[in-house]
């Protein structure tokens, strides 16, 4: 009987060892717009480019897609290290910046982006339905609107409740201050528009884990913005919005802590969509 147990050991340990050796490359600076609009357009040729982290050789993995923060007016495509070698492939997106582009530039990159994940991932061994979409401050503020307002996706034929779930990490469910500011309205305005998720609250979304740092030390009222989206899609008939509030953690302090709640909801979904 002990030897059993101590094969049964070796057995698990080797599957384990095997597990953590899974070799996982990255493809760099991946153009996610068509050729002649990349001609038509230095820019979107410069900064509309992504990163593709993916486990090699693997099969039906779910795809983790990952805008950078920076107030839609800097930041870089980035993979972050929480989210690698855990099975999933990550999409770090570069995507346009204000002021030298307006709305809906920025968010028209996000679908055109995510677009590409559902066009291409399973040629890389991903699932496309696993495409979770998710980001921080600006970054969840993008997946927020592409996700809420299909309108986005619909210029790609790809309806949004296919997106197996959405995670903003900090995202403004307003229109953003940004947006705000590019049409002359202050930060501590509040404005909900054609440019704020909160407008687009539906029964048939995906569902949505909304993630926020401390309501007191957070960047201005984001936790309350997401406080009245939950309200808000829960009243329009959504049975799968959740709200996490990280005490203690400000603004930019909050990722690091969001990121087991995202591979937590990963891992969940994952299992129900393979059921």
């Amino acid at each position: 009987m002990i030897r059993f147990f101590f094969l049964i050991h070796l057995i698990l340990a080797g599957l384990l060892s095997a597990s953590a050796q899974q070799p996982y490359v990255t493809e760099k600076n991946i153009r996610y717009y068509s050729d002649s609009a990349v001609r038509a357009d230095p820019y979107i040729a410069s900064q509309c480019i992504l990163d593709l982290y993916y486990p090699k050789g693997a099969r039906n993995y779910a795809t983790i897609i990952w805008f950078h923060g920076g107030g839609i007016t800097g930041g870089s495509k980035e993979i972050p290290r929480e989210l690698m070698e855990k099975g999933y492939a990550v999409v770090g997106v570069e995507y346009r910046l204000s002021p030298k582009v307006k709305a809906p530039a920025y968010i028209e990159d996000a679908a055109a982006a995510v677009a590409w994940v559902f066009q291409h991932i399973a040629a890389y061994g991903g699932s496309t339905r696993l495409v979770f979409v998710s980001g921080h401050s600006a970054g969840g503020y993008l997946g927020m609107m592409i996700t809420l307002d299909k309108k986005y996706l619909q210029k790609y034929q790809i309806d949004a409740n296919s997106i197996a779930a959405l995670i903003p990490f900090s995202g403004q469910a307003i229109t953003h201050f940004t947006i705000r500011q590019e049409q002359g309205i202050k930060n501590t305005t509040p404005l909900i528009d054609e440019y704020a998720p909160l407008y687009f609250v539906r029964a048939d979304a995906p569902p949505m884990l909304l993630v926020t740092g401390d309501r007191e030390l957070e960047l201005l009222g984001r936790y309350e913005e997401n406080a009245y989206l939950l309200r808000m899609m829960k009243l329009a008939g959504h049975r799968r919005t959740t709200l996490h509030e990280l005490g203690g953690f400000d603004h930019g302090g909050m990722a690091q802590p969001a990121f087991p709640l995202l591979l937590k909801e990963v891992a969940t979904r994952s299992k129900e969509i393979a059921l």
